[in-house]
């Protein structure tokens, strides 16, 4: 017990109060979560994965495994859903919601935080290949799923070039390949930038959360969260023996599959008009009960 008390606040605690520091900001001084998230967007979280891919030692197989890996989760997590679903018989469009709930895990704020302050900068690293892999499938699948057919694949390729963090991986493989390096002022730049990438993730977290609407449709919020905290976590335990991940990339995918729900499927959900309010609920609750299924799975995973 005092083993998952300690992984709780030496891991999980720092998230939450950060978030809550965003909750508050957006509460009581009308902060607003746009103007940061866009900032996020366009600014940190670029730096931050061009950063962390051109420092760390990741060799393509580990890339391509991790990716794999990744791929992997999304869908099986998907297909489970949206068969239970059926058998719940979801209407059209809550089931559309709910699978764009399960599918998309909060792998950016809540995923790369954690698997710092969990595994180091090695762990960080291998989240963030895993992160570029889901901010892929949420820019292509997941749109296709929020828009119900409303949207065409030549849109949905649209809004995946319109992501940041693409053109990051792209220069980032770039200077691998070919072992060029930033000059100083630049490279010194894009890493203090980076390094404000993760504290404004989860301040912004907060600020979104705070916005939170409920929902009465409980069975839907039960599968929604079921799938996502557990089904993930049992999903990334097999998943990852199968696609042979070992130590800290394990350990880093597996907690990846777990994270909660991503705000970026309420974003979707909005624009699509896909049920707004269930999908906020259930990144509100999956968000808080996170704890109570991470903290065991870190402390089997040995954090």
């Amino acid at each position: 017990m005092n083993n998952l008390a300690s992984l709780f606040i030496n891991n999980l605690l720092p998230i939450l109060l950060m978030a809550g520091i965003g909750y508050l900001c957006g509460k009581y001084l009308q902060v607003q979560a746009k103007s940061l998230s866009r900032v996020i967007f366009y600014v940190f979280s670029p730096c931050l994965l061009f950063n962390l891919l051109t420092t760390s030692r990741l060799n393509s197989a580990d890339l391509f495994r991790m990716m794999g890996f990744t791929i992997a989760i999304v869908v099986s997590v998907g297909t489970i859903t949206f068969l239970l679903g059926k058998m719940l018989k979801l209407t059209r469009t809550m089931l559309a919601a709910v699978v764009l709930c399960t599918m998309s895990m909060n792998a950016g704020n809540f995923g790369l935080s954690l698997n710092l302050f969990a595994f180091g900068e090695a762990g960080l690293a291998q989240a963030s290949i895993f992160f570029v892999s889901t901010a892929l499938m949420t820019y292509s699948i997941g749109v296709g799923i929020a828009s119900l057919g409303k949207a065409s694949l030549k849109q949905s390729l649209v809004k995946l070039f319109q992501v940041p963090a693409i053109y990051a991986v792209i220069f980032a493989f770039g200077f691998i390949a070919t072992g060029w390096q930033l000059p100083v002022a630049l490279e010194r730049t894009t890493t203090t930038l980076a390094g404000a990438a993760i504290p404004a993730m989860l301040v912004l977290l907060g600020l979104q959360l705070q916005q939170n609407q409920r929902t009465q449709n409980i069975p839907a919020l039960v599968l929604a969260n079921g799938m996502r905290l557990i089904g993930g976590a049992a999903l990334g335990l097999v998943l990852g023996l199968v696609f042979g991940l070992e130590g800290v990339a394990y350990q880093a995918g597996v907690i990846e599959a777990a994270t909660p729900t991503a705000v970026l499927a309420t974003v979707l959900a909005t624009e699509f008009d896909t049920e707004p309010a269930f999908v906020t609920s259930v990144v509100f609750t999956s968000t808080l009960l996170s704890p109570l299924t991470l903290t065991p799975l870190l402390a089997y995973l040995g954090a």
